[in-house]
């Protein structure tokens, strides 16, 4: 009887999917990938097979990572500490060469492979390869209403992205892994923040989804209780109170740019629940917040 309840139960779930599967069947889903789903074993295992899952039944997911705290530790074992203003990681020299080994080769490579084992076909990128994101100089504004700008050192935003070498790898059913690293005019490498390079990628593909995975259940109220079906103007909103900061601030604001740009919706959903993506793609329920584009 167990088994039989068992088997009825995967069928009724399979049968929810049906129509989000045909839905979204040869749309592109941007999915930031970052925090405790980048370091639990179980976790990591489970977003590879979400992925694998979601190419196998036709979507086209692109998946953009961070690589927060793999970077503190390389830091913290050459004597550095990490510094941040507005939720952007301050990069001199040093550090910009830490960010590149570890986004580019260590966590990128390790994503791939996660991928791959589960059946998968990905290919690690940074914005370096094809051209594909190009970068300038990102000077942050004081808080308090200071206008003097700040100079965090070698960290960048999104001048340009040039999705032609995703758009190749989708043609060959590849999955891109994408690191957050820019290349200036002259070369010259840029840290750039996961999400608002996930943001503007999501703008570039005319994605159907901006998907971004965070640490907590999504985006939360003053009384700790998540929010979903916003829109820009209701982010507004909350920016005015002061019901959003801190390090939710880049996260937020990329989620924003994008529902203003055109992609159809954005969720900010909890990486630290198993199967999260197809939990928030497949099925009614979902696991974080939706951010409507209107």
């Amino acid at each position: 009887m167990i088994s039989k309840l068992a088997a009825s139960t995967k069928a009724a779930v399979l049968a929810e999917a049906l129509p989000y599967i045909q839905r979204f069947h040869g749309k592109t889903l941007v999915i930031k990938y970052g925090g405790n789903a980048m370091t639990d074993e179980a976790l990591q295992r489970d977003f590879a097979r979400d992925i694998v899952l979601l190419k196998l039944v036709g979507m086209n997911p692109v998946v953009v990572h961070g690589g927060g705290p793999q970077i503190d530790s390389a830091l913290k074992r050459l004597g550095k500490q990490g510094e941040f203003v507005q939720g952007m990681r301050v990069t001199d020299r040093e550090t910009m060469d830490v960010v590149e080994m570890v986004l580019g080769g260590q966590v990128n490579k390790q994503i791939v492979n996660l991928i791959n084992l589960q059946g998968g076909r990905a290919v690690g990128l940074t914005g370096k390869d094809g051209g594909l994101i190009r970068a300038r100089k990102l000077l942050v504004r004081g808080s308090g209403g200071e206008d003097a700008p700040i100079d965090i050192g070698m960290v960048g935003e999104v001048e340009a992205i040039d999705p032609e070498v995703v758009a190749l790898l989708h043609t060959r059913n590849f999955i891109p892994v994408i690191a957050p690293i820019g290349v200036g005019k002259e070369g010259e490498p840029y840290n750039i923040n996961a999400d608002l390079v996930a943001a503007k990628l999501a703008q570039v593909l005319n994605a159907e989804k901006l998907i971004l995975l965070t640490n907590t259940p999504g985006v939360l109220d003053r009384d700790g209780r998540v929010m979903t079906g916003l829109t820009p103007a209701k982010i507004d909103e909350l920016f005015a109170t002061g019901v959003l900061s801190g390090g939710m601030l880049p996260k937020i604001s990329a989620a924003l740019d994008a529902a203003r740009s055109g992609v159809r919706s954005v969720h900010i959903i909890d990486g630290r629940v198993a199967h999260a993506l197809l939990l928030e793609i497949l099925t009614d329920q979902g696991v974080g917040t939706l951010i409507k584009s209107r």
